[in-house]
């Protein structure tokens, strides 16, 4: 992983890296460290959201930890610093702003969180969008937008209400995500310091509220009593915005057929009969199936790239696969994924798709893709028209598996049955590829035995 550095005054200041394929900016989930602690090289000093991934950041170098740069919530954009580190062998003088942050932690303070009076400016503050209300955040004075030092005299801000009083924080996160508003809290822990069990009370409250802060560049309108406001951003965020950038740039078409997956069942189980220490699941079997049609039909497995006005074919097959996570939708991605065979393919999947429900991929792990398997049949549905993963050319989707009539022979008969559906972008091809692809498909889930023939 990439980073930074630059030294002033004997400090080694870490910038943060970029943590996967360009991307420009990460969020502050919660620091691991506090000012004055005892940091050790490649240790883990936060946690980090990106645009694809929830990630901690080791720093490179060692010492005692003079600012932490930015606060839980706060997004960082890459190259910025992050954390500023003091040497050891300067015969154990204590740094600036470590006696500060001791006393008010013994005292209970809110201002302990992250970059409190250390005065070590630089850090760019994003404009806030319209979110769950927290309480104030502490400021940084040597923030370039934090504004005139308010006198001590100076009468309190009549609109904000008083800081609550919060050093973890988890607390923060738990009362951000869960919509309590912690101003309205009274803290049992020492010096009325607000604790996870405080808001999990007030969530159990049935009076429980959200709190709206209001930006004042955004207008709003006032939620209703009983609303639930869910700030759009994170991961949720990034999927709305590349969704939308589909719909807006890739002129989809969607076609669909039903077939006869009772012999691709039977198959699976003389697999996993032969194979039982490496089973194969059904998906794994789709993959493999994928892989074939898109060696004959490679179209599909492109992208166009509309500023240099071309469609570009991909060498390898980066099979993404839709995963739905605590976090969101996600599409980890199986890199030359054509050239792991049926029981490697099904054991790649398998370890995938749990990392990404665990949220422990990298990023770079989240990107990349060429053509997409969907198997939303897990969701009890039949069909759907799904959305391209931009910048992707097309999306398989394949439905729930069930029991249907069906014509064998001529005679009616009990059969398991599916329903597939090809998403595709009408400027890479025509309905000839796209069709040829999707009956190539439902061909080999009808009699895998083609699938062999054809390997």
């Amino acid at each position: 992983m990439g980073g930074g550095m630059t030294t002033v005054e004997r400090t080694q200041v870490f910038l943060l890296p970029d943590l996967g394929e360009g991307l420009s900016e990460a969020e502050i989930v919660e620091w691991r460290v506090a000012v004055g602690d005892i940091v050790t090289v490649d240790q883990s000093v936060v946690e980090v959201e990106t645009a694809k991934a929830v990630v901690d950041v080791p720093c490179p170098y060692a010492g005692r930890v003079v600012t932490l740069h930015g606060a839980a919530g706060e997004v960082r954009p890459v190259g910025q610093p992050l954390i500023t580190i003091a040497p050891l062998d300067g015969g154990g003088d204590e740094p600036a702003g470590h006696a500060t942050y001791r006393e008010e932690e013994r005292a209970g303070s809110g201002n302990v969180l992250i970059g409190y009076g250390t005065g070590h400016g630089g850090a760019t503050r994003r404009r806030r969008r319209p979110r769950l209300a927290l309480a104030p955040e502490p400021v940084d004075a040597g923030r370039a937008d934090a504004g005139p030092a308010a006198s001590p005299d100076a009468p309190a801000d009549p609109v904000r209400p008083s800081s609550a009083l919060v050093i973890s924080p988890i607390v923060r996160r738990l009362a951000r995500e869960r919509g309590v508003d912690l101003a309205t809290l009274n803290g049992s822990g020492p010096g009325g310091v607000i604790r996870r069990a405080d808001v999990e009370a007030a969530l159990a409250a049935p009076t429980a509220r959200l709190a709206a802060v209001p930006d004042p560049h955004v207008a709003m309108a006032p939620a209703g009593d009983g609303d639930v406001v869910i700030p759009l951003t994170g991961v949720r965020k990034v999927i709305a915005d590349k969704l939308s950038r589909s719909r807006r740039e890739i002129p989809e078409v969607t076609i669909w057929v039903d077939v006869d997956a009772t012999g691709l069942l039977e198959t699976r189980a003389a697999i996993n009969a032969a194979t039982p220490d490496a089973p194969v699941s059904i998906l794994a079997l789709l993959a493999r199936i994928c892989l074939s049609g898109l060696r004959r039909f490679p179209q599909l497995n492109s992208r166009v790239d509309t500023e240099a006005q071309r469609i570009v074919q991909s060498a390898g097959v980066h099979l993404g696969i839709a995963a739905q996570t605590d976090r969101g939708l996600l599409v980890p991605v199986l890199r030359d994924a054509q050239r792991l065979t049926t029981a490697e393919l099904a054991a790649e999947l398998a370890a995938t798709t749990a990392a990404a429900r665990a949220g422990s991929l990298p990023p770079a792990r989240l990107t990349g893709g060429t053509f997409t398997l969907n198997n939303y049949g897990v969701f009890g549905v039949d069909g759907s028209t799904p959305i391209i993963n931009h910048p992707e050319a097309a999306l398989l989707g394949v439905g729930r598996i069930v029991d249907k009539p069906w014509v064998v022979d001529g005679q009616l008969a009990v059969r398991k049955v599916t329903q597939l559906s090809l998403t595709f972008d009408h400027r890479v091809c025509d309905g000839g590829v796209a069709g040829g692809f999707l009956r190539h498909v439902a061909d080999c889930v009808e009699r895998p035995a083609l699938l062999i023939a054809a390997v």
